[in-house]
């Protein structure tokens, strides 16, 4: 088994290269290639560039809530290259379908979920390598919707590597997996993945505030009294959204959505396992609360470990919150106009959703 892992660690070693070079030299080269090709309406250097790095580094490690203070930030700086100020350019579009894609690499929430359930999850991390590539898809999907709409040229090499490197890297991860690991040493592979990458991530970051004699814990004071500010910017937009959600959530409608789906899937001879799951895909583009709240309820209703509760995980961790993003971002800039931005939202959100369905009948399914 230890033969197994020969290449994973060295492929930890070329993440820590580059991760801690990006941190310590604060120069973000292994991502400033892609942007600016993704962003041609922004200058170089301009200060929306770090506060979406930031963003997209908190939806990375999972930080859904943490992501909500630079994505603001972004918003505002990008505001201020906007010609019309209330509607988005092409550069907030862009920014707002990829953070709503919400690519994922470590879904340390839905895990922490999963662990506390009752009963709990027997290996809560098991669901990490399903999120990684349900939530790629979404991502590709999105940027791919996006650079159509604004004629942004897609056929670059550096763009091209990226998608394709990647791509290829999680093709090679399931074939290996699939044909040389059994389901328990699957798991066993994603627990030490997950947490290796888990650990090797906060010491880059601690590393790196040392490095560059940063005060890491003053840092995180000084960032969490600018949450307040942010909460009471947009509580406004939240409890209009928590209304609404609210309705729809006490009405029956997902009950009576799923119920007709499992209908027509069994009338069809299908297997019908994932549409006990489908009320976590239908929340997700409204509430990232009340999805949670969904995938608890499935969890806790048919068992962590089963093929829904592990599918509403898959689910809560392939794509973020359409409508929350656009009612909180947008508003928080006073744009009202969003152009084609919804569609594509939630036309990623549908290609997350069917990936998740795939890759948890491929790992999970009997």
């Amino acid at each position: 088994m230890a033969l197994n892992y020969i290449w994973f660690f060295f492929f930890i070693i070329a993440f820590a290269i580059a991760l801690g070079k990006w941190v310590i030299t604060g120069d973000p080269l292994i991502f400033k290639a892609v942007t600016e090709k993704l962003f041609p309406e922004i200058p170089p250097q301009h200060p929306a560039y770090g506060h979406m790095m930031m963003n997209f580094s908190a939806n990375l490690l999972g930080l859904d809530n943490a992501a909500t203070p630079f994505g603001l930030k972004a918003m505002e700086s990008l505001q201020t290259l906007n010609p019309d100020k209330e509607t988005a350019s092409n550069a907030q579009i862009m920014f707002l379908v990829l953070h709503a894609s919400g690519l994922t690499l470590i879904p340390i929430s839905i895990i922490a979920m999963r662990a506390s359930v009752s009963p709990p999850a027997a290996n809560p991390t098991d669901i990490f390598i399903p999120c990684m590539i349900a939530t790629f898809a979404a991502t590709v999907a999105a940027l791919s919707i996006v650079s159509i709409r604004q004629k942004i040229n897609l056929i670059q090499p550096v763009i091209l590597a990226w998608i394709g490197g990647i791509s290829l890297l999680i093709g090679l991860l399931i074939a290996y997996l699939k044909i040389f690991l059994s389901q328990v040493q699957i798991e066993s592979f994603s627990t030490v993945l997950s947490n290796g990458l888990i650990l090797l991530i906060f010491l880059v970051f601690l590393c790196g505030g040392m490095y560059k004699k940063i005060n890491v814990f003053e840092s995180f004071i000084e960032g969490a009294k600018g949450g307040f500010e942010i909460a009471i910017k947009i509580i406004p937009y939240l409890v209009a959204m928590l209304v609404a959600i609210s309705v729809l959530r006490t009405s029956g409608a997902f009950e009576f959505i799923t119920d007709g789906m499992k209908t027509l899937f069994s009338y069809m001879g299908m297997d019908t396992q994932f549409v006990s799951a489908l009320p976590t895909a239908m929340m997700k583009p409204l509430s990232g609360s009340g999805s949670r709240a969904m995938m608890v309820d499935t969890m806790t209703t048919y068992g962590a470990d089963s093929f829904a509760g592990r599918l509403s995980a898959i689910f809560q961790g392939s794509s973020d919150t359409t409508f929350y993003v656009v009612a909180v971002y947008f508003g928080s800039v006073g744009i009202k106009n969003t152009r084609y931005s919804i569609p594509s939202m939630l036309m990623a959100d549908l290609v997350g959703i069917i990936t998740a369905i795939f890759v948890a009948y491929l790992f999970f399914g009997n």
